[in-house]
């Protein structure tokens, strides 16, 4: 084991003329420490069972009549066939780095396409692996940073975006599949642009330029001359998943056009007409998937963070039978190019994730994989309850809270989401299940203001000069943790990471005499300096949430409410993780935070990886990262 000196901890050394203690840097492999004890074998140990549970992702239909999952049986999650229900999964993708999906090539080839990236610097690249040779061919240039590839729908070419380090502006680009070499730039766009389906013909292509979750612009692409046309151009609201209806005429589209939440709605390329095509459910519509004869329908509901999987006959608005599903969250859904089948991944409360198959004519649903738990116990699993907490203004806050088994008082995990623009969903997580089920502790995953799944007018509540609400929304849960009597107030502690670990920061800064600790993972510790380290190309994405720092005001708020310019308020215990290739919140932040809090006075525990980026993905990483947490929990808690 080499020991070095943090070089934060020697920066700050001679701050404002002031000697510090030394603080000893521990490197081992990979990963980098500061004041993270031994880890005992007991910890390890019972960690292990709970760190080996896996989950299965449905990626798509093989023309042979298999499926493509998404599941990890060593280091990192890879790409595997299953050929029958509950059948041997056998692994066809072998990398170091983990697989980031895959989509097969239309057309009944068996060739699939996925991304990679390396440690964790997002720069992802596509590949297309052929099922027949094993073979594997890069499609796109290294240095640049590539997604949401799009098929034509014979399999013969690809679309996808491009972006370069720096540049804020992203080209979509077009390459036929069997000669990738040929591509060609078919947009110079403006901003981060993502290419759409593409009509059946292959005459044209949708083509989606993001600014924020409250506004989109959608475009038709034709795809010969490169000529761009947008719809709507003078509508500000905001579109998610989109295709092409048979024909090409007309697109199904979900938006929030005219309503608080997100609807399919028809509208017609050429004018850009909407008509509303699914109900007002009251929830946003996450995600659609159209059959290819373009007659059925299936979306998914989020219903207060649950999802409902709907179907509906496209032609006459009537409601299709659906299946009864656990309660949980769905994903990944695609039809099979017959559409007789719909593929889904299924992932509940107390079961990981799974692949499943609903076949529309004889409405049979299947389940494909069955994901190991480690040799746990599944009844012991603790289910959350629906609660809602009023704010300091009135507000009603939603929020997930699990309770153990056990009497309390217990303490308390408040597990704070990123995104901002997300939503805590109640998904599987050994993670919680150890902290129930291990530490004894109650977990509360709040859904604040500037969440998503809540309409337009709630997810804006956080925006720029309205930050810190969200953070007296934790306050006020706080209040709320006060008036359970199986809750201990006085053993709470945040835990979260990105936005969420700024969310950690900012509730250490306010309410560090309520805080047992926190627990901040790859988290924003100044907004300004945030800002100018991002990466290039999501820079001005960000800016339409946080605000823009080069704006004299916002600057001046970004210094008022930034955690490293108010460290001597966070008293409470600090536990920093970082990941050293993050390009989203760069290291710099971690570093930054780290070293304020020691010129304050405080001693905060520091894990870097080297080779991760935004979190941790590499399993022998992420167990360290538990091991170090639980050692942290026990010592703020007062656990045994």
């Amino acid at each position: 084991m080499r020991k070095l000196i943090g070089w934060a901890a020697i920066a700050m050394m001679a701050i404002n003329g002031t000697a510090m203690a030394q603080v000893e840097r521990v490197v081992v492999g990979n990963r980098e420490m500061e004041n993270i004890p031994d880890i005992p074998a007991e910890v390890s140990e019972r960690l292990r069972t709970y760190q080996n549970v896996r989950g299965a992702g449905f990626q798509g239909f093989l023309p042979d009549g298999g499926i493509l999952i998404s599941t990890r049986f060593a280091e990192t999650s890879q790409i595997h066939r299953v050929d029958t229900p509950l059948g041997t999964r056998s692994q066809l993708t072998f990398y170091d780095e983990p697989i980031g999906g895959a989509s097969v090539r239309p057309g009944g080839s068996g060739e699939f396409l996925f991304s990679r990236d390396r440690g964790g610097d997002e720069y992802f690249q596509l590949f297309l692996f052929d099922t027949e040779t094993g073979r594997t061919r890069q499609i796109t240039e290294d240095t640049t940073r590539n997604g949401s590839a799009s098929w034509s729908s014979d399999g013969e070419q690809i679309a996808w975006y491009r972006s370069t380090e720096g540049d804020p502006d992203w080209d979509i680009l077009v390459a036929d599949t069997d000669n990738p070499d040929n591509r060609r730039v078919l947009v110079e766009g403006e901003g981060a642009v993502f290419p759409g389906d593409w009509a059946d013909d292959g005459s044209k292509i949708a083509m989606i330029r993001y600014y924020s979750i409250t506004h989109s612009d959608l475009f038709i692409v034709d795809t010969a001359s490169g000529d761009v046309r947008e719809l709507n151009a003078d509508l500000d609201i905001a579109y998610a998943a989109h295709e092409f209806e048979p024909g090409g005429d007309s697109l199904l589209v979900v938006t929030d056009a005219n309503s608080d939440f997100r609807r399919v709605v028809r509208m017609d390329v050429e004018t850009g007409e909407m008509i509303p095509v699914t109900p007002d459910h009251g929830w946003d519509v996450q995600g659609m998937d159209l059959s290819p004869d373009g007659r059925t329908l299936a979306y998914v509901l989020n219903a207060g963070g649950v999802s409902q999987l709907r179907m509906m006959d496209v032609r006459t608005g009537d409601q299709l039978e659906a299946p009864d599903l656990p309660i949980g969250l769905i994903g990944g859904m695609q039809w099979d190019e017959a559409g007789e089948r719909i593929g889904f991944t299924l992932n509940a409360a107390t079961s990981p994730s799974d692949a499943w198959i609903y076949t529309l004519e004889s409405q049979a649903l299947t389940r494909w994989t069955m994901s190991e738990v480690g040799g746990l116990n599944t009844e012991t699993f603790v289910e959350p309850e629906l609660i809602s907490f009023e704010s300091f203004d009135g507000l009603e806050v939603p929020a997930f809270v699990y309770r153990p088994e056990s009497d309390g008082p217990h303490p308390v995990i408040v597990s704070i989401h990123g995104g901002p623009e997300s939503q805590y969903r109640p998904g599987f997580s050994s993670t919680f299940q150890y902290w129930l089920n291990e530490l004894g502790a109650a977990v509360i995953a709040p859904n604040v203001r500037g969440s998503s799944g809540y309409g337009r007018e709630y997810v804006m509540m956080d925006n720029v000069f309205n930050r810190e609400d969200s953070v007296r929304d934790i306050g006020a849960l706080l209040d709320w943790i006060e008036t359970q009597p199986d809750l201990d107030s006085d053993r709470v502690v945040v835990f979260g990471g990105s936005y969420g670990g700024y969310m950690v920061l900012a509730s250490l800064v306010h309410y560090s005499d309520r805080l047992a600790g926190g627990v901040n993972i790859v988290g924003i510790s100044d907004f300004r300096t945030f800002l100018e380290n991002t990466a290039g190309y999501r820079r001005d994405l960000r800016r339409a949430e946080y605000g823009d720092e080069r704006d004299p005001d916002v600057a001046a708020f970004f210094e008022e409410i930034s955690p490293a310019r108010q460290a001597a308020e966070i008293t409470a215990p600090l536990f920093i993780i970082q990941g050293l290739n993050d390009p989203r919140v760069p290291a710099s932040e971690a570093e930054q935070i780290l070293a304020a809090v020691r010129a304050a006075g405080g001693d905060p525990w520091y894990l870097l990886a080297n080779d991760e980026g935004h979190g941790f993905r590499k399993k022998v990483n992420r167990d360290f990262q538990r091991e170090a947490e639980t050692m942290f929990f026990r010592e703020v808690l007062g656990l045994d």
